[in-house]
């Protein structure tokens, strides 16, 4: 109980953060140092870094195409999920894991249309001659949002073995390489990459405080119907030794 009361701590904790961070980049240290001079939160720190690491264009193209890989495992999931309601011929019937994952899925997609209505930073480069938004990088949220998710699911779909093992450090360093390249890249402020990390981060931390809850449920659900039937009134006892002799079942 205690750890998952945690877990729900941790996600708290990271979506809280993720909005005062956001806050922070509305409000702290706004500065006109973006293309067309655009205004920027934490100017200071955004310009130093960008200073730091440059451009680098190739790098952008790559981590750009690699992003199709957390789509295509999204599409992936929610085929398994269509499947499955296709044969059990109800939604309800659906592994509650997938059913909270797309929730995890949904939400992403509305934080991601809400900064593309409402941008608060744009980037430190044009694309194609063109403002583009920037806040939070959508690429690094998708990325550590959707990998994560990915592995829980891998770590109880798959049995022990090398190859959980080699697919699970796969991820993890597909994960990393992908938030990496996207601050070397330079594309992004790294307020954008940060308040990313934070976002994807948070909503990893629900899905599996969420899913902890749900087990949790599910253990309390099968106990109460163990101790239901294993359940002997005083009064039906002899009815039930009788019955036993007799060769009758003692439950239906």
């Amino acid at each position: 109980m205690k750890s998952n009361i945690r877990k729900w701590m941790l996600a708290a904790g990271l979506l809280t953060g993720f909005a005062v961070w956001t806050l922070g980049v509305c409000l702290v240290d706004v500065g006109e140092i973006g293309p067309q001079d655009t205004s920027v939160g934490l100017s200071s720190i955004n310009q130093w870094f960008h200073g730091l690491t440059g451009v680098n264009l190739s790098l952008y193209v790559l981590t750009d195409w690699l992003g199709l890989l957390p789509v295509g495992i999204c599409a992936g999931f929610g085929t398994l999920g269509l499947t499955q309601w296709i044969r059990r011929r109800s939604i309800w019937k659906v592994d509650k894991s997938l059913l909270i994952l797309g929730c995890i899925y949904l939400l992403m997609l509305v934080f991601y249309l809400l900064f593309e209505k409402m941008p608060i930073n744009y980037r430190p480069v044009l694309i194609d001659g063109n403002l583009e938004a920037s806040y939070p990088s959508s690429t690094t949220l998708l990325t550590v949002g959707v990998m994560a998710t990915a592995m829980m699911q891998c770590g109880e779909r798959m049995r022990k073995g090398l190859l959980k093992k080699s697919l699970l450090a796969a991820m993890a360093a597909f994960t990393a390489f992908m938030i990496l390249g996207r601050v070397w890249a330079g594309v992004h402020w790294i307020s954008d990459i940060a308040g990313g990390l934070l976002l994807g981060l948070g909503l990893a931390a629900l899905y599996a405080a969420w899913i902890e809850s749900l087990r949790k449920e599910s253990k309390q659900d099968k106990n109460g119907m163990k101790k239901t039937r294993l359940c002997i009134q005083p009064k039906n006892r002899k009815t039930l030794l009788t019955n036993s002799r007799n060769g009758l079942k003692l439950y239906p």
